[in-house]
């Protein structure tokens, strides 16, 4: 399941920031184009505090980069 910490005994999922223990609140789908095919999208949970900086982290890195409400994963199109 996305976002969940490791031995998390609460079963919510966590915003994927290091040191973030707050509740996912959106789903940003990315993938590296040098070693993933167009139909590989990695997820990462972020919570409203970091969903900003977890994005903008990705895409400096010329990674396409989707961003939906956490849960509707569906949406997400790179």
């Amino acid at each position: 399941m996305i976002g969940l910490g490791f031995g998390d005994p609460t079963g919510v999922a966590q915003c994927s920031a290091a040191g973030c223990h707050a509740s996912a609140a959106w789903t940003i789908g990315w993938r590296n184009p040098r070693i993933h095919s167009e139909d590989r999208v990695k997820e990462w949970a972020a919570c409203d505090e970091h969903r900003d900086h977890l994005r903008d982290w990705l895409a400096s890195r010329d990674f396409p980069v989707a961003v939906a409400p956490f849960g509707d994963a569906a949406e997400l199109v790179l």
